[in-house]
């Protein structure tokens, strides 16, 4: 939707399409389901049309919400896990605020100053570029030349401060195993330690 009008030479009406990817992402239909909705209401919209429509617009529309339902606390605590996925060992960064809710999270399979950096890049990008006050990390020596990076390239204010100590994410720490049951649900096996 980055051109003023993203519905142009559509077929149908714009709150058609967004009523039809809004249902697909927030209800669990098929795009056949939806076919028969339209039906009924006397539309006739074919099942490829509406995942052609998903495709196109979904991303867009999670793009522009994003900013809008992440709405953070400005202390943010942030750690990793080792967890077994589909048989190979990986690395889940996770970044929660002061009040546990999650900001994001990540997959990788190296846990070194350049996955912790894109971890936090992604992660500001999640918020809307919501900067934080405090980042809490453990002892780990990758957040600080992560944090010093992300801060020479302007992507991070001088202002935030990273607090390294170790019991300050113990919210992060006992908050991994929901978020491994998160990742299961959407069809990430694990295998716990």
């Amino acid at each position: 939707m980055s051109n003023p009008t993203p519905f142009k030479w559509r077929h149908f009406e714009a709150e058609i399409i967004l009523l039809c990817v809004r249902w697909y992402l927030c209800y669990a239909l098929s795009y056949r389901d939806l076919e028969e909705m339209m039906l009924e209401r006397g539309l006739h919209v074919d099942h490829t049309t509406i995942y052609r429509w998903v495709q196109r617009y979904a991303p867009e529309i999670d793009k522009r919400s994003l900013p809008h339902l992440k709405a953070t606390t400005d202390s943010w605590k942030v750690d990793e896990t080792y967890i077994k996925v589909r048989k190979t060992w990986m690395y889940l960064y996770r970044a929660v605020d002061s009040v546990g809710q999650t900001i994001y999270f990540l997959l990788t399979a190296r846990r070194d100053p350049a996955a912790a950096k894109r971890f936090l890049r992604k992660a500001l990008a999640a918020t809307g570029n919501a900067v934080p006050r405090v980042i809490n990390v453990d002892k780990k020596p990758t957040y600080p030349a992560a944090v010093e990076r992300l801060k020479a390239e302007g992507a991070l204010p001088r202002r935030v401060r990273l607090r390294q100590c170790k019991y300050l994410n113990n919210v992060v720490e006992q908050d991994h195993r929901t978020e491994e049951a998160v990742l299961a649900a959407e069809g990430v096996w694990l295998i716990p330690e």
